[in-house]
């Protein structure tokens, strides 16, 4: 007798998956983040929606009307807020303050990313410090030491560090570097150990492994950090408070101060001189859009 045939189980059609009702946690989750999306975005909008009005208008038949819209908001916030003189004034101060917090944050974390010594976790802990301590606390040693440290008259027309943007810079580059090490030095430990072996037998120097494989690797990082760097530093008001003396020395946030009246402001003016104000980061994100969203999730799963 031939031996029996093995028996195959019989398949079975997939039916119809059951329908469960929806539950209320998820009903609850979804409501809550509706809620809070529209509680972020309706400022935004409000002023947006304002900036377009006419205060006259306003005034008559109040801010919950629909009607008056202008764009005469725009050009007298350019004109009375001076703002192509504060905004030449934020480019000296963001450009070289992003560029110099990239530079030194890139070379430290290289340095603890591509060697083990003892000190590694400490000094990534000193970079980072700066992050730990409040703003404020370091407000008056910083003044004195600006007012103490003299410059030379062909480099500046301020007998001292104050008041010059070298100090803000100075500040903003201090205050960001640690937290672009913190993010470039856990970036750069997900780069394949083997690059680097391969570059030592090809002779490459330390300088030309940081500069040559490091650098080119990390764009998309570099692109992240920029994005921000550039948003916290053009829109940061304290400092520039702080350390500069001269009204023709402010960024471009203290333009604002020139379309608030001594008796009363107008706030669809002030809304249109807000929007101008936020253009440049917008410009600035939506261009480094791709690299943005590629930076941030790169290297988040790592091993």
């Amino acid at each position: 007798m031939s031996a029996p045939a093995a028996v195959r189980p019989r398949r079975v059609a997939p039916g119809p998956a059951p329908r469960g009702g929806v539950r209320p946690g998820t009903v609850a989750a979804h409501a809550f983040l509706v809620a809070i999306s529209v509680a972020w975005v309706f400022p935004l909008l409000w002023g947006l929606f304002n900036s377009f009005r006419d205060y006259a208008y306003t005034t008559t038949h109040g801010y919950a009307s629909f009607g008056g819209f202008t764009l005469d908001n725009f050009s007298r916030a350019w004109t009375q807020g001076d703002m192509a003189r504060y905004f030449l004034n934020s480019v000296y101060i963001t450009v070289p303050s992003v560029l110099l917090a990239l530079l030194l944050a890139s070379s430290v974390g290289f340095v603890l990313a591509r060697f083990s010594f003892k000190l590694n976790l400490a000094l990534l802990g000193l970079f980072t410090a700066a992050n730990l301590l409040p703003q404020q606390a370091l407000l008056i040693p910083l003044y004195r030491l600006f007012r103490a440290v003299e410059l030379p008259i062909w480099l500046s027309d301020s007998p001292s560090l104050l008041n010059t943007h070298f100090a803000v810079v100075a500040v903003n580059v201090a205050f960001q570097t640690g937290f672009c090490t913190f993010v470039l030095s856990n970036y750069m430990k997900t780069l394949p150990h083997e690059l680097y072996e391969a570059a030592q037998v090809d002779g490459l120097s330390i300088w030309r492994q940081y500069w040559q494989i490091t650098m080119p690797l990390c764009r998309p990082a570099l692109a992240a950090l920029g994005v921000l760097e550039v948003t916290w530093i053009y829109n940061e008001f304290f400092w520039a408070t702080v350390l500069l003396q001269s009204g023709d020395k402010f960024p471009m946030t203290s333009a604002l101060n020139n379309l608030k009246g001594e008796f009363f402001t107008d706030y669809n003016l002030l809304s249109a001189g807000s929007m101008l104000v936020a253009i440049p980061t917008l410009v600035v994100f939506f261009a480094l859009q791709k690299q943005f969203v590629s930076g941030l999730t790169l290297g988040a799963t790592k091993g």
